[in-house]
């Protein structure tokens, strides 16, 4: 990762982002030529090539900007338990006091807090019913500190649009995710034998939704969504290119479709769009 600042975010205004939004996205697979080549074909992407990389990460690029990064999984690192996955960065003021504070609501740190020069600090942690995903204080690029983030962009192509958590206790969720992030999850949608679909909105941006596991197979974990032009044509290409879908298309409240599956690599993706 070389700049979670995205090229474009100029557009989204001066506002820096707050504690609690989305600020990267990152792909970790044992095969990120293949991973290229799957995402360039299915949502549109230019994902760098491996001479472009930083110490092998590679960037996302879409629409002249970004839309996250690509972490190369090495024999170590799977060795140790790390599995092809997507995970998303929440932005927090204080990385070492966010994981005292997540390990004191029953979370766990799964990565130590780590600087990565001229980009921030991170870490990996996991909420009390195991779903991982980062924290992040970025350091933003000198002469641009106020300009935002726009990873998450709900209405344009190419970019994230939902972020959709699958956990095994809704409830014991939205109350972590409420009291680390200051996240509001008073609408929801009633979804019959299957239960709440809480919406997760968050200074006055609907970031996603909670809800009780449909596949009992999975662990807890965050599904992200990106927008493409077709979701039909994504599911046509994503097979062509090795992928599996395994849900969808299938409409949405308010008239988009989506699709869930796993990319050649076994990482679990979902996209959003027109049917």
């Amino acid at each position: 990762m070389t700049d979670v600042r995205d090229a474009s975010s100029a557009e989204a205004g001066t506002r820096p982002n707050p504690r609690g939004d989305y600020i990267w996205y990152e792909l970790m697979t044992p095969d990120p030529e293949g991973s290229k080549a799957f995402y360039d074909a299915v949502v549109g992407w230019n994902i760098g090539k491996a001479e472009e990389a930083y110490n092998g990460y590679r960037m996302i690029g879409t629409d002249g900007g970004f839309a996250g990064g690509v972490l190369p999984l090495n024999a170590e690192m799977q060795q140790h338990g790390a599995r092809p996955t997507w995970l998303g960065y929440i932005h927090v003021t204080d990385v070492d006091q966010s994981i005292k504070s997540i390990e004191q609501a029953g979370g766990k740190a799964l990565m130590p807090a780590t600087d990565i020069p001229n980009v921030g600090r991170i870490a990996m942690v996991a909420d009390p019913q195991g779903a991982p995903f980062y924290v992040m204080k970025p350091i933003p690029p000198e002469g641009r500190e106020n300009e935002p983030s726009t990873v998450f962009s709900p209405g344009k192509d190419g970019r994230c649009s939902w972020n959709e958590l699958s956990t095994s206790d809704a409830v014991a969720a939205r109350r972590f995710y409420g009291e680390q992030f200051g996240w509001t999850s008073d609408e929801f949608m009633d979804m019959g034998e299957h239960g709440e679909y809480r919406f997760f909105d968050h200074h006055g941006v609907r970031l996603g939704a909670v809800s009780g596991m449909m596949n009992q197979d999975q662990h807890p974990h965050w599904r992200y969504y990106f927008r493409v032009p077709s979701v039909s044509k994504a599911k046509e290409t994503a097979e062509a290119k090795g992928g599996k879908v395994v849900m969808g298309p299938m409409e949405v409240p308010g008239g988009d479709h989506i699709i869930i599956g796993f990319d050649p690599q076994g990482a679990e993706f979902a996209l959003v769009g027109k049917a």
